[in-house]
């Protein structure tokens, strides 16, 4: 075995476990490789909470209630600019805790992040009634320019129109862009001073003795990320521990993990904060301890039941009209779990359980994102538990190993955000909201008009004038509208993406991955499945259209009846393929910043009630305002097959186009999947390895009655933990507004399969 320092003649941090070429490289994926400790057995070993735990717990209800008593934000700085050292040690209470750590100085109290952008600080300030400071304003408008403020210095004016009038949507201009998962088991494995060689090593390996562009960045970029390492030792031991050196015991490595992730959250608002895949890594260590008699199975649990608490309890202040796209405070701390590795060999291990267990030990809880990675091959034991807490508390997401290990080329991968896979070791992703494409087709309908706002955004362009839509006459306007949206939409990107490596860099995730990288370019439709059976209807429903004293088409009827997405029928379906490659061909033709490669999503979270609001009347007879579908889903009503055929539609979108997901989120009542809790699992367990088979990406999955939300609505009060899937996370219903309580309540709960 070889050991970590040659001159360390203490401790053997690795002592009892395989060695490999993890000891000589920073190579988390190679640990796991050697070290795996495969499960197949069920949840039987598994222990409830400590009484620590229970107190803890108890403790941070007590304050999330007063928050939301509070109208959302309990206690927030206005004058300390967020730091890894801004704030001293902040505790629950700390003689119970044994993983420490919170954002700022206390509970729940939210940090001052300027560096996105001053005014979006500022607005959420407001937003919840506490003051600014004007010397922040000063320092952040005349001394040091922000992210948002570079990236409004070059948005050309049709990018300002684009994102006033809601073609595009939730461009990362004013917030952190997040989506970036940090590689959080090397502060464990490595410790930072390990880390710290190996980045000055990089840094001396960057250029060939030209100073280009390139260049010049990444030294910069490595030289951040030294200085983000040193300030995550000096945040450790503020709280009184030495990170410097690899973790020595289990409780060292979960501590040490979120240490790391606590450096992310500290120091980004970002849109996902994702935790990553550390079930397989730190279930060595804990198995580790069983072995050594260090620890038993109870306390195993409780530093896995503690670290979620931590974050659960992550908070950023957001603006209202932030709210209004991600509603429920998301911070998407997606954790992923299980999946097949390369060899062959499940990755579920006792840890995966600890997981779900969680929330049984301290009740259903939006965060972490909790994402498990489906493959067929995965322990029937493990399968069957997953299921059952699904039916339990819709607090877990599917998505398809096979599907995404295959495309990515590795089995050492995370989602980011919502929906998404990232390489953990050297992937990134730039996030980048969503194009509207129901808009989109209204406005090839209207010459370019927008037909909420009466202005010319899109291209000048003759409209359609005729009673009825010829097919070829639309596509043709089409076309060059959805041109248009490509073009602006990866230009505006392109402008965000370098003023945030500019103004507000990533150092304290990215200090934890590879140094030279691999860039995704992420982008995304809303309203799919509405431009879908708008196009169904234009081609086979013969589609009239109704104009208003402008000339505006404001209605359409549709004469005869017509296929629709969400039936396994081809003809609709093929169409929604058509649409997700022709808007991905055109946005491929663009150059990508950091020579990225192009990947889109079909992903709404709950931002499809505000797409809705600001898109008229469509001609699958949606009417304006209404909310769209989320994600990938048919739209509402449209779906006469059964859950099966609406499934099957959805797994008809290639996955090679849409890399950035393809989100499904799935509505059964508790009596359709089965009469007693043995066959609800069954049904849900077979239902998830057949949609997978047949290349399903993502399936969110809620079981409910209409009725329990229906109550839950009118009497939030009864059900303070309720959590619902909505489109790719998770979400207390009782923090929704009341627009999007009813759009969850009026989706689609299969009472068929």
């Amino acid at each position: 075995m070889k050991q970590l320092q040659a001159n360390d003649t203490t401790t053997d941090y690795w002592e009892g476990f395989n060695g490999g070429d993890w000891q000589d490289s920073i190579d988390v994926r190679d640990f796991i490789q050697q070290n795996l400790v495969q499960y197949d057995g069920d949840e039987s070993f598994l222990a409830g909470p400590t009484e620590a735990t229970t107190t803890l717990n108890n403790k941070v209800m007590a304050l999330k209630k007063q928050e939301r008593e509070a109208g959302g934000v309990l206690d927030a700085d206005n004058d300390v600019p967020a730091t890894l050292t801004s704030h001293g040690p902040g505790y629950i209470e700390k003689d119970l805790e044994k993983i420490v750590g919170l954002q700022t100085d206390k509970p729940l109290k939210r940090a001052f992040m300027p560096y996105g952008g001053i005014r979006m600080a500022e607005d959420a300030l407001e937003a919840y009634g506490f003051k600014t400071d004007p010397k922040m304003h000063q320092i952040f408008t005349e001394w040091r320019k922000t992210h948002n403020q570079g990236v409004f210095d070059v948005y050309t004016p049709d990018m300002r129109k684009a994102r006033h009038y809601k073609i595009i949507t939730g461009l990362p201009d004013a917030y952190g862009r997040g989506r970036i998962i940090p590689d959080l088991p090397r502060v464990a494995l490595y410790g930072i001073d390990r880390l710290i060689e190996d980045k000055i090593a990089d840094h001396d390996n960057v250029g060939d003795g030209e100073m280009t562009n390139d260049v010049i960045q990444l030294r910069e970029q490595i030289a951040e990320q030294v200085k983000a390492l040193k300030g995550m030792k000096k945040m450790a031991a503020s709280y009184g521990f030495d990170i410097s050196k690899p973790a020595k015991t289990a409780q060292e490595a979960v501590q040490w993990v979120y240490f790391g992730y606590l450096a992310a959250v500290k120091t980004q608002n970002g849109a996902a904060m994702s935790v990553g895949r550390i079930d397989s890594f730190l279930d060595i260590f804990i198995q580790r301890d069983l072995d050594r008699g260090l620890l038993d199975e109870k306390h195993a649990q409780e530093l896995i039941d503690q670290f979620v608490m931590k974050l659960r309890m992550v908070r950023f202040i957001r603006t209202t009209d932030y709210n209004d796209l991600f509603s429920g405070d998301p911070i998407w701390a997606t954790l992923s779990m299980a999946g097949v590795g390369m060899d062959g060999r499940h990755h579920v291990n006792k840890t995966s359980f600890r997981v779900l267990k969680t929330l049984e030990n301290m009740g259903a809880a939006p965060e972490p994102n909790i994402t498990l990675l489906w493959d067929k091959r995965l322990p029937d034991g493990f399968k069957r538990y997953a299921t059952k807490v699904s039916i339990d508390s819709s607090t877990i997401q599917y998505e398809n190993d096979a599907l995404m290990r295959n495309e990515w080329g590795t089995d050492y991968y995370g989602i980011a955000c919502c929906v998404s896979a990232q390489p953990i070791a050297d992937g990134v992703q730039f996030f980048g909201a969503r194009a509207n494409m129901a808009k989109t087709v209204l406005y090839a309908i209207n010459g370019g008009v927008d037909e909420m706002g009466r202005a010319q955004v899109g291209p000048a362009a003759e409209p359609i004038t005729t009673e009825y839509i010829d097919y070829d006459d639309f596509m043709e306007k089409f076309d060059r509208q959805l041109d248009w949206v490509a073009d602006v939409y990866v230009n505006a990107l392109n402008a965000i993406h370098y003023m945030h490596d500019k103004y507000d860099y990533e150092a304290e995730q990215l200090c934890l991955k590879n140094s030279r990288l691999d860039y995704t370019f992420a982008t995304g439709i809303s309203g799919l499945s509405h431009a879908t059976d708008s196009l169904s209807a234009i081609k086979y429903g013969h589609v009239k259209v109704i104009r208003d004293e402008d000339g505006i088409a404001v209605d359409f009827k549709a004469d005869h009846d017509y296929p629709r997405y969400g039936n396994n029928d081809d003809r609709a379906d093929n169409i929604a393929k058509m649409l997700v490659k022709k808007l991905f061909d055109k946005m491929n033709k663009h150059h990508l910043y950091h020579g990225a490669k192009l990947s889109t999503s079909v992903l709404t979270i709950t931002s499809n009630v505000v797409y809705g609001k600001n898109t008229g009347t469509t001609p699958n007879g949606r009417q304006a305002g209404e909310p769209f579908s989320p994600g990938a889903n048919p739209a509402y009503g449209a779906e006469q097959n059964g859950a099966l055929a609406s499934l099957l539609s959805t797994a008809k979108i290639p996955y090679k186009y849409a890399r950035d997901g393809i989100s499904n989120t799935f509505g059964v009542t508790p009596r359709t999947l089965g009469n007693d809790i043995s066959s609800q699992e069954d049904t849900l367990v077979n239902m998830v390895d057949g949609y997978m088979e047949n290349k399903g990406m993502h399936l969110n999955i809620n079981v409910f009655n209409r009725d329990t939300l229906k109550d839950a609505q009118a009497h939030p009060e009864k059900y303070p933990t309720l959590t619902v899937r909505v489109s790719g996370y998770c979400v207390y219903f009782a923090d929704l507004t009341k627009e999007q309580q009813d759009d969850v309540i009026s989706r689609t709960y299969f009472e068929a399969m």
